[in-house]
């Protein structure tokens, strides 16, 4: 019981005064002085020159606070009834008071003074004597006297301006005569010398352009000291003189800043890119070897080797551009993404035929429709193929007319290739006659084959053979079909064929009852053999037809050849 009597005793005498002490009531002019110290300096300016600096707090910032005493300031040297000398600053117990008689200029606290390191008013002289310095100099710039003076050298600082100007225009125009005149032989023989690798108009263009610039940066310089220093006479525009270096310095300056800061972004922008391009050398190296044959690829034609290389490296770029797109400085910037969706609109929109057609010719490709060089008909169209893009191919006709056409088109459309398996198994050309019953079908059959015979150029093996394609009303329909190896030639061909078919059948007096059938004539519709060569037709001119092969089987100049 002692021993807790004696603990109690020193608890009460060590940790009791602590436990049950009252704190102090706040100060609330210490609150604001802390509160100010976390607020910074605004400054207090007249006619763009700063006078002192204040600080603020939470509820009255700094900005405002020298706002406020800034156009108090100016009222007051805007207000000539009020004299310079009637400015004072007046101890007021706890703050000092800068004014005019019943004009206030500002309230000078202890925590204004603690904050600058010095007494209130040592800080409350200092203020005073700035604003009266800055007020008599507010006045006097505006007096008649002072504006009517610097109205002259405003006056005679333009006038030397425009002779200076005048002088440097005249004085590099003279630089760009003499220059021409003084080493345009120099020039000319440096060209010479180099073997035309330098050429004298580059040279001359390039001299020219360093007297061009040398001179605007003289005008430049001209006119910024001009404007500075006549900006700066008056106090209406004395802000704007001041900061006109800065108007072009500063956004220098933050775009250097902003450079500097997207340096990290950049380097890996720049890294990427090197990736990018060194995956698109090792991408096209291997499908040159796919191309070559060096690379086999099972059920993989060589012809598709460079559309697939091309789709690979689409398919590369666009992965990098993906990549890159958050390291793009401004990429998260609002007006970055309202650009990159009207991009997006507009591209959409007006390249749907422009995708349809690039789809379409990577499809016309791996279908292997047809390759430069082939004779194909596409739709309405029969030419020779000269040229496959991703949008359009090309088609050389028969007429020697270069035909364009879009590969959506043709990816809607039927597709003939003539030239696919001509060499291999022979292109078969087929022609129809019509004959009579009253004609036993084998002399028919015969001189169709032997009409084939006569015609060079066609092939022999595999043999010609006939088709009965119908019994008509009047007639049977005998189909005549023969092989060739040349596409190209076809049309030249048939115009053969056909010369030779109506040369059999009149010289066998067989007549030809296509394409319909009446009646019996009086005499059958055949030519005689000696009026085969009627005038004006020679015999010279029956060797190889219009526009036809001649007898050996040679393909002569026309655009019918392909």
């Amino acid at each position: 019981m002692t021993r807790l009597l004696a603990f109690f005793l020193v608890w009460l005498v060590l940790w009791a005064p602590g436990a049950f002490a009252v704190e102090p009531a706040a100060d609330p002019l210490a609150a604001e002085m802390e509160s100010a110290a976390d607020h910074r300096r605004a400054p207090v300016t007249l006619d763009g020159k700063t006078l002192f600096q204040v600080r603020g707090v939470t509820a009255h910032t700094a900005e405002q606070r020298a706002a406020a005493i800034g156009a108090r300031i100016k009222a007051i040297a805007a207000d000539p009834s009020i004299a310079i000398d009637a400015l004072q600053a007046v101890d007021a117990g706890d703050r000092t008071q800068i004014g005019a008689g019943d004009r206030l200029v500002m309230f000078v606290v202890d925590a204004d003074a603690a904050l600058e390191g010095i007494s209130r008013p040592l800080l409350a002289e200092a203020i005073l004597r700035k604003t009266s310095e800055a007020i008599a100099a507010y006045r006097e710039d505006r007096s008649p006297r002072v504006l009517l003076a610097h109205a002259a050298y405003a006056l005679g600082a333009t006038l030397a301006a425009g002779l200076l100007l005048f002088a440097v225009l005249r004085l590099f125009r003279g630089l760009d005569v003499a220059a021409e005149r003084r080493f345009k032989s120099r020039i000319e023989e440096l060209e010479i010398g180099s073997h035309r690798i330098i050429h004298a108009t580059q040279l001359s263009t390039a001299l020219h352009g360093v007297i061009h610039a040398l001179q605007v940066l003289s005008v430049l310089a001209i006119v910024y000291v001009y404007l500075n220093l006549a900006l700066g006479l008056f106090p209406w525009t004395r802000p704007l003189g001041q900061r006109l270096l800065a108007l072009v310095l500063d956004p220098l300056a933050d775009m250097g800043a902003a450079i500097l800061a997207a340096v990290p972004n950049l380097v890996f922008i720049a890294v990427l890119i090197l990736v990018t391009r060194y995956v698109l050398k090792l991408t096209r190296l291997f499908f040159a070897g796919v191309d070559q044959g060096t690379i086999a690829l099972r059920d993989f034609d060589r012809d598709w080797a460079w559309p697939t290389y091309k789709i690979a490296r689409l398919l590369v770029i666009a992965f990098a551009v993906v990549v890159a797109y958050p390291y793009i400085p401004g990429s998260e910037s609002e007006a970055f993404k309202g650009v990159s969706i009207f991009l997006g609109v507009i591209f959409s929109l007006g390249s749907s035929s422009v995708i349809a057609n690039l789809i379409a010719g990577y499809t016309l490709t791996y279908r292997r429709a047809f390759k430069i060089g082939d004779r194909v008909g596409i739709g309405q169209h029969l030419g020779d193929v000269v040229e496959i893009r991703l949008m359009v191919t090309r088609l050389r006709s028969l007429k020697n007319e270069d035909l364009v056409i879009p590969n959506s088109m043709i990816l809607g459309s039927d597709i003939v290739n003539y030239s696919t398996l001509a060499h291999t198994q022979g292109l078969i050309l087929h022609t129809t006659v019509g004959i009579g019953y009253e004609t036993p079908w084998r002399q028919v059959e015969a001189m169709l084959r032997l009409a084939a015979e006569r015609t060079p150029g066609l092939l022999q093996t595999p043999p010609p053979f006939i088709l009965q394609k119908a019994l008509g009303d009047f007639c049977v329909t005998y189909e005549l079909n023969v092989y060739c190896d040349n596409p190209r030639a076809m049309m030249q061909f048939y115009t053969l064929l056909h010369q030779n078919i109506l040369d059999l059948f009149n010289e066998y007096g067989v007549q030809i009852m296509t394409p319909a059938y009446e009646g019996d004539p009086d005499r059958p519709k055949v030519v005689a053999k000696d009026q085969w060569f009627a005038a004006p037709a020679s015999t010279a001119s029956s060797s190889g037809g219009a526009g036809g092969l001649d007898r050996q089987g040679a393909s002569p100049p026309s655009a019918l050849a392909g």
